[in-house]
């Protein structure tokens, strides 16, 4: 069992491999996600979104990271969004493992790298994260690393076609 979790930038290079993932991990993934087109599917959908990401983080707005292994084996991806300057200083946490790496502490790892990297590379004050009621595992992770529960939102976002509702969590920086 791998042990190791780093995070390191999306590249539009990531592309193919992240399409496998994606398939081999769409049963998986589905309970917990929006609606998905075929296209999202493929080589060109992944690199699509990619570009996406990137030209987000060009304009500050975010930080795409993958997940990464032992032996650079790809996981997942987490990704700082809506990355908020101003009097807030914040952003939205997301991320996904793939099918059959979960259970093993990656996601714990890499939610505290990302975290990491918000409060001391990015100088934010907060970061929040929502998950769906029934996904324990995600709120241990998000647990693990300081977050804590906030709030309710019902309604909140459309997963597998239908508005669910979803708990939300924050971290504030060291000294906040």
């Amino acid at each position: 069992m791998s042990t190791g979790t780093r995070l390191r930038l999306i590249e539009l290079s990531d592309a193919a491999e992240l399409a496998a993932i994606v398939r081999a991990s769409a049963d998986h993934l589905r309970p917990f996600e929006p609606t998905r087109p075929d296209s999202y599917f493929t080589e060109a959908g992944q690199r699509a979104t990619i570009g996406v990401l990137l030209a987000a983080a060009q304009r500050g707005g975010s930080v795409p990271f993958v997940i990464v292994g032992d032996d650079d084996e790809l996981l997942g991806r987490i990704t700082l969004s809506g990355v908020t300057r101003g009097a807030l200083q914040s952003a939205a946490l997301g991320y996904w493992i793939r099918a059959g790496r979960t259970r093993q502490g990656h996601a714990t790892r890499a939610v505290g790298l990302a975290v990491d990297h918000a409060f001391r590379e990015l100088g934010l004050h907060r970061v929040q994260a929502e998950t769906l009621p029934e996904n324990t595992g995600s709120q241990r992770a998000l647990e693990r690393n300081g977050f804590e529960r906030y709030g309710f939102a019902p309604q909140y976002i459309r997963i597998a076609g239908e508005w669910r509702d979803h708990v939300m969590f924050q971290v504030l920086a060291p000294g906040a």
